[in-house]
């Protein structure tokens, strides 16, 4: 008998069933099979679709993941219900349960309702409530509600609210797209007079926006979109739309802004309603959305109440977060104030703001009187830890409670290991991209700033198609992207772009255009978006090219380059060690390289062809500019070795060979602390493993002193950190200008974990093939992945004990695994299932003989026991200065090693260390 389970977690496009509102009339499918026999294989599946009634399409496929819609397209307002089955070489299966799309408004010309405006509502007045009035009539089976707004809103029906979204319609490139919500209103409709009434801020449309101080970046006047339609028992459709008779009141909150925060008047009624404006508004850029949106997806209680050196009240929640504070009170006059400022930390006790720069970040109430009142600024959010409030005399702690918000994504990915700090550090990686998703991929969510850096999510995306289904998050923004890049190619800084510079081509960052797109297809099998961005994709790397010109070689002119180096100024992050030139030609090697295998995917073979050809003869010139014959690659940086050894731009083994030991030596004379910045730190673990000292990118990763991944976590951050050192040791607040406690581009070294501590990594384009290739290793007794892949979960554990590993790898139905199995000398290939290994473990090696310096740093115990000996002895501080002291000395005899670091002084101290080092070496 067949064991083969009915689909499951049916999927229209990106979106998981039921999907209301959806944007397209072709939504492609994609199912799960949640067990199978062991040979099974899909050799055809059917989609019965009931619009009415039922037609089934048999395909003879063994796709289960974005294919095609086999029926006709559907209309806007069309509902369908859709069932699959699928077969192996045997019966078909038992059929899904129904799942249910329905599609939104496709056009323009489907909106009767008109976009409304308050008059006499200029940027700094009381946020709007626009109303009108609908009369419906008996026997309403099914109503639907469309809105969106300039602005954000809240949309109440009949003195409910409607849906459960946060910052709704969240922020696009509004001159070009702007998104509408579909809300099921069915239960709140009622034969007669239904009243619909909207909340409308400032938001990202009107409010501040970057460190420039804009305002009003989109557009001065606030406005409601709204069309209500209602479906009776007869079949009959009635439409009601935002027009000329609706009206506009001034509500209690007398002031609002993302970075500032909601300043509300509890004693204030609405005032007389008034006339509105119907403006004339572009109706075409209306489009549905593509993920989720921004909702709460937890809520946090305080954890602590104290008192500040000052006296102030603060409260702690324990995690850095993004949302705001929701706050119970009673027993006050009218009148009386209460204000709640928010930070990231606390410096000296105090609320440390500095690292706001001028965002406010303050929500306050005005009082109307003694009764238990909740207070709540739902149009403003706010990325803090702590709070600090005045105003309320008997503060308890279950009064308060963290509101968190952000985009809906759901998780996909999860790590653990035998490292408690490592762990941590993981979770710290996951709470900052919840914090910097909402609704645009941000830098940061607290200060003055918080938009779509390309740079940021160019080398986050892959640990955030791992933790979190992002793909039609970031299929969104790429939208944006497409539709902000300039005619000659150039990608914004940031996107959507508020920044508005006037030539914005900078490596690493321009690179999102080619990079997050591929991410993405190799992360859920997307081929359609590389179609759709592909022309995007060239126009960047012809800008590229461009710039380079006839040689090739992108030189001059404004780059970030390895934003914020830990070895540069903290005023200056420009400074980076890695020089610009070399990181931005790498750079147009490989984004050419990428433009040529999407134009393979999607079937262009000529383009391929040309964009591969662009990219060998960019890495001929790197490597004639930029290389020696000896591996040396031009400013002997950590982030230029690794870009070059990572993106194949050294032509010769014997170049890769003493690239990478150089590139172990740079490591091992910084004392195993991090040196890379941006650009470097995705590629930093791979270039050292791949070049033959995986123990080395352990040691780097696991380090903790100050700059490293895990020095943050020792200092009890929760999220992860702008720069290594954003806190300083003693506590201080980093003295740059641009300092926070939330940026997760650091934390990209997280997909490494996954990939290869754990060793679960995407072979073919979603997951098809599975690669699982552990790094095993002695400073772990265990590490696991899971994630779930369009075809279900996967999952690889392994533990090391008593000499032995033991190895289990989960694989979905309608994948296969690639498994370096240890003491095999070629993977393994195993289908669905859950399978497992068992092999001995070769134990850290002992000390050679006659070691020299390199030898004896790499064996880590002896090398811990001699740092240990020359800090008691105080020839040094710490393993940092003594590793620096050592950069010319790593093939000198460890023998040697006193005399080479205290300059031969033959000072007691030398002498002791001495005694202890020949000790060590005797043992």
């Amino acid at each position: 008998m067949s064991n083969l389970a009915a689909p499951t977690s049916l999927r229209f496009e990106h979106r998981a069933a039921p999907v209301l509102g959806l944007g397209t009339a072709t939504p492609r499918l994609s199912w799960q099979v949640a067990a199978a026999d062991a040979d099974y294989a899909q050799t055809a599946y059917e989609v019965e679709i009931t619009t009415g009634t039922a037609q089934v399409y048999t395909v003879q496929s063994p796709e289960q993941v974005l294919v095609p819609w086999p029926g006709d397209p559907l209309t806007s307002r069309e509902s369908a219900q859709v069932r699959v089955r699928v077969r192996g070489n045997g019966d078909w299966s038992d059929w899904s349960r129904p799942a249910t799309v329905e599609v939104g408004l496709l056009g323009s010309d489907d909106w009767t309702a008109r976009f409304v405006s308050p008059r006499d509502n200029s940027h700094g007045s009381p946020a709007p409530l626009l109303a009108g009035v609908a009369d419906l009539p008996d026997g309403i089976v099914k109503a639907r509600l469309y809105a969106t707004a300039h602005g954000v809103y809240l949309p109440e029906l009949n003195g409910e609210r409607v849906g459960d979204e946060e910052l709704a319609p969240g922020w696009t490139a509004y001159q070009y797209r702007l998104r509408y919500q579909t809300y099921d209103v069915t239960s709140l409709v009622r034969p007669g007079e239904n009243r619909l009434e909207f909340l409308v801020g400032n938001g990202w449309y009107r409010g501040r926006l970057g460190f420039q101080d804009q305002k009003e970046v989109y557009g001065n006047r606030l406005a409601v979109l709204a069309q209500l339609e209602v479906t009776t028992a007869d079949g009959q459709v009635h439409t009601f739309g935002s027009d000329d008779t609706w009206t506009s009141r001034e509500s209690a909150v007398l002031a609002d802004d993302l970075y500032d925060g909601q300043r509300t008047d509890l004693r204030r009624t609405p005032g007389e309603p008034t006339s509105v404006d119907v403006l004339d508004a572009d109706l075409g850029l209306l489009v549905a959305p593509d993920g989720p949106p921004v909702r709460i997806t937890d809520v946090l209680p305080a954890v602590e109440i104290s008192a500040s050196p000052s006296g102030k009240t603060l409260i702690d929640f324990g995690q850095n977060l993004v949302g705001r504070v929701r706050l119970t009170v009673r027993g006050g006059a009218a009148g009386d104030e209460v204000v709640l400022r928010h930070a990231e930390v606390l410096e000296h006790g105090e609320l440390g703001v500095r690292p706001l720069r001028t965002a406010k970040a303050t929500d306050s109430y005005i009082l109307a009187g003694s009764d238990e009142v909740t207070l709540d600024s739902p149009l403003t959010f706010h990325g803090f830890r702590y709070a600090e409030v005045t105003g309320v005399s008997d503060l308890r702690k279950e009064d308060l409670e963290a509101i968190v918000v952000g985009s809906d994504l759901p998780r996909t990915g999860w790590f653990d290991s035998s490292h408690a700090l490592l762990n941590r550090f993981h979770e710290n990686v996951v709470w900052g991209m919840r914090g910097n998703f909402v609704d645009v991929p941000t830098d940061c969510p607290q200060r003055d700033e918080r938009l779509g850096w390309t740079g940021d999510i160019q080398v986050f995306s892959p640990t955030a198609s791992f933790l979190f289904d992002t793909a039609g998050f970031l299929t969104n923004w790429l939208a944006d992207l497409s539709a902000e890049q300039q005619k000659d190619g150039s990608v914004p800084f940031v996107v959507p772009d508020v920044l508005k510079n006037s030539a914005p081509a900078t490596a690493a960052w321009g690179d999102a255009a080619t990079i997050v797109p591929w991410v993405i297809y190799e992360r859920t099998g997307d081929a359609g978006l590389l179609a759709r961005q592909l022309p995007s994709m060239r126009a960047w790397v012809d800008k590229m090219a461009d710039l380079a010109g006839d040689d090739l070689l992108w030189s001059g002119g404004f780059q970030f380059g390895d934003w914020l180096d830990p070895t540069a100024p903290p005023e200056n992050p420009f400074r980076a060690k890695a020089d610009p030139d070399v990181l931005a030609t790498a750079h147009l090697a490989r984004s050419a390289e990428v433009v040529a295998k999407a134009a393979e995917v999607v079937g262009d073979a000529d383009l391929a062809r040309e964009y591969a050809d662009l990219a060998a003869r960019v890495r001929q010139a790197f490597a004639a500019e930029y290389t020696t014959e000896g591996g040396r690659v031009l400013s002997d940086a950590t982030t230029n070795y690794a870009l070059a050894l990572q993106w194949a731009l050294l032509p010769t083994e014997s170049q890769r060979e003493r690239a990478g030991k150089r590139l172990a030596d740079l490591v091992r004379t910084a004392g195993f602390r991090i040196s890379t910045g941006f650009v470097g730190t995705p590629l930093i673990a791979d270039a050292l493993a791949d070049s033959g000292h995986p123990d080395l990118a352990y040691r780097l990763l696991l380090q903790t002193a100050c700059p490293s991944w895990l020095y943050s976590v020792t200092m009890g951050a929760t999220t992860v950190w702008e720069r290594y050192d954003s806190m300083l040791p003693d506590g201080s607040i980093n003295p740059g200008q641009m300092t926070s406690f939330n940026h997760y581009a650091l934390g990209a070294v997280a997909d490494w974990m996954h990939r290869r501590v754990a060793g679960l990594a995407a072979g073919d384009p979603g997951y098809r093939t599975i690669v699982v290739q552990p790094l095993f290793t002695s400073h772990l007794t265990a590490a696991s992945a899971k994630h779930i892949t369009p075809y279900g979960e996967a999952a690889v554990a392994w533990t090391r004990s008593d000499g032995e590993i033991r190895l289990s790898v989960t694989v979905p139905v309608g994948s296969r695994a690639q498994v370096a199995v240890p003491g095999e000398s070629e993977p393994v290939e195993v289908g669905h299932g859950t399978h497992e290994w068992t092999a001995t473990y070769a134990e850290t090696p002992a000390l050679p003989a006659e070691p020299t310096v390199r030898q004896l740093i790499d064996h880590e115990s002896s090398w811990d026991t001699f740092v240990a000996a020359a800090v008691e002895t105080e020839v040094v501080a710490d393993d940092g200065e003594l590793a620096a002291r050592l950069e010319r000395y790593l093939d000198l005899p460890a023998s040697q090693l006193v005399d080479a670091i205290s300059r031969r002084d033959f000072s007691p101290a030398a002498q002791a260390l001495q005694a202890k080092l020949d000790a060590l070496l005797d043992n």
